[in-house]
């Protein structure tokens, strides 16, 4: 049953009508589709197995009545965005979650060179020219909402995690630049920056995860701090140690956070095990 405008949230008449959600096979962007489908958003998935994108676009369809297209591509190919602007171009999306990625955890040294670029490329690259596309057709319109997604290790170096952490950085940055730049425009940008997020994603990089927040967690702190915040820290550990940081030089947060990562890593793991290019990057 669809839904009628005195049924559709205040989220929805806000950013609606449509939402496109990467990264939402799997975690936090899966997370994001059940929550903004339950608002009655129709939704755009994007992620690499279109498989299980079929699978999830015939339940939330058949559970809130909305419409769900799904697009099957790897957003770390520099064709992949140019060609999801163009098969979107049509279509109202007040509402975009970049929430692919993926990351590695070991030694630098240890890990596949390939593989670390290849990471670069989608938790940098895509994003930008997600962000601009998007960006732009919303200041057209004069409203809209990007969430992206930083980490809590994005906020300084982290040994054993060093890539993943520069790329989320960089995201970090980016997200709080722009935010500025859109908001005259009527467009929220907001980064989410989680602590451990008990997804998939721990078990490719086996990763011991304690006391780990939820998608389910993290969508929701997302929804309920865009256009109030430009960041959001979602779950008790990415609160408590960022605040329990903050008052360390950046050469002594670079060390705890050091020791937090190495001990994140599986017993049976020294090293990243590999990647799914549009999982979420949840490992904080």
């Amino acid at each position: 049953m669809t839904n009628t405008p005195d049924d559709q949230s205040a989220l929805m008449r806000r950013f609606g009508p449509a939402a496109l959600i990467t990264g939402a096979s799997d975690g936090i962007g899966r997370g994001f589709a059940v929550q903004l489908a339950e608002q009655g958003f129709d939704l755009i998935l994007v992620a690499r197995r279109g498989d299980v994108l079929q699978d999830i676009a015939l339940d939330l369809g058949t559970r809130f009545g909305v419409n769900v297209r799904t697009l099957a591509m790897d957003l770390s190919d520099p064709a992949a965005v140019p060609e999801l602007l163009s098969l979107t171009e049509g279509t109202s999306v007040g509402f975009v979650v970049a929430a692919a990625g993926f990351g590695s955890i070991g030694p630098f040294l240890d890990q596949d060179m390939a593989s670390e670029i290849n990471m670069v490329d989608l938790n940098c690259r895509s994003v930008v020219e997600l962000s601009y596309g998007f960006a732009n057709r919303m200041k057209a319109e004069r409203r809209g909402g990007i969430v992206l997604f930083g980490s809590l290790v994005g906020f300084n170096g982290a040994p054993f995690a060093a890539t993943y952490a520069a790329t989320k950085g960089f995201v970090q940055s980016f997200a709080e630049g722009i935010a500025a730049e859109m908001r005259p425009h009527g467009v929220s940008v907001l980064s989410v920056a989680p602590g451990p997020v008990g997804t998939g994603f721990a078990a490719r990089a086996g990763m011991q995860m304690g006391k780990a927040a939820t998608p389910d967690m993290v969508a929701r702190s997302a929804l309920a701090a865009l256009g109030r915040r430009t960041t959001v820290r979602p779950g008790f550990l990415a609160k408590f140690l960022g605040w329990s940081m903050a008052m360390l030089p950046r050469w002594g947060r670079v060390r705890v956070m050091g020791v937090i990562m190495k001990g994140m890593i599986g017993k049976d793991k020294s090293r990243n095990p590999g990647r799914d290019a549009n999982a979420p990057a949840t490992s904080g």
